[in-house]
């Protein structure tokens, strides 16, 4: 989203996060602007129950945790890097003075906000009320315009796992499973070698 060249320029620090780490925690308060140069990270909570809720799932180039330092309030997830990964960390003030000298960078970071204010409003209307399958067929054709992914002979190949498909969408992964096999038959998603493509 920012260039590297540019965030080096007022101060970011490229830090290896290897997989399963915690980049920062829920109840924290933002210190710093991410933004990934390589690897994948996921923005996590858990239930009383212990049950895992994937806010969010961010990949190479995108930028994750804003909402939080610009409101200067605590953050609602913690960040976890989902393999291993290189970010880009640069500090609070210095991101500010970044916005202000550079107005074009500001409107990216207010259109990347907008993007997923969108994203979580459609996905939280369609998660409410609605049948796993429904639930499942909106996750993967918001997914396919919001995490950009890759299309080939067999269609878009999904980069989700199961497991992270029920937990995007507060379905059980059996339930998930089920689910996509019941798609496959209506023939509105395909499975290759494991893989799934809409």
């Amino acid at each position: 989203m920012i260039t590297i060249d540019l965030l080096e320029k007022y101060g970011a620090v490229k830090k290896y996060f290897p997989k399963n780490d915690v980049i920062f925690e829920e109840g924290n308060l933002p210190t710093h602007y991410y933004q990934i140069i390589s690897g994948e990270v996921k923005m996590n909570n858990y239930n009383d129950d212990g049950r895992e809720f994937i806010q969010g799932i961010f990949y190479k180039d995108q930028s994750f945790g804003e909402p939080p330092l610009f409101l200067n309030q605590k953050y609602p997830a913690s960040a976890v890097s989902v393999e291993d990964a290189q970010i880009l960390s640069l500090p609070k003030s210095n991101f500010m003075k970044l916005l202000e000298e550079n107005s074009s960078v500001s409107i990216k970071i207010i259109e990347n906000l907008a993007q997923r204010l969108y994203y979580k409003s459609v996905m939280a209307a369609e998660m409410s009320t609605q049948e796993p399958e429904h639930r499942v067929l909106k996750l993967i054709d918001h997914g396919i315009a919001y995490f950009n992914f890759k299309k080939d002979e067999n269609g878009y190949l999904i980069n989700f796992t199961r497991q992270q498909i029920g937990d995007l969408t507060g379905l059980r992964v059996e339930t998930v499973i089920r689910t996509i096999k019941a798609l496959e038959k209506k023939g509105f998603l395909k499975i290759i070698n494991r893989k799934v493509y809409r």
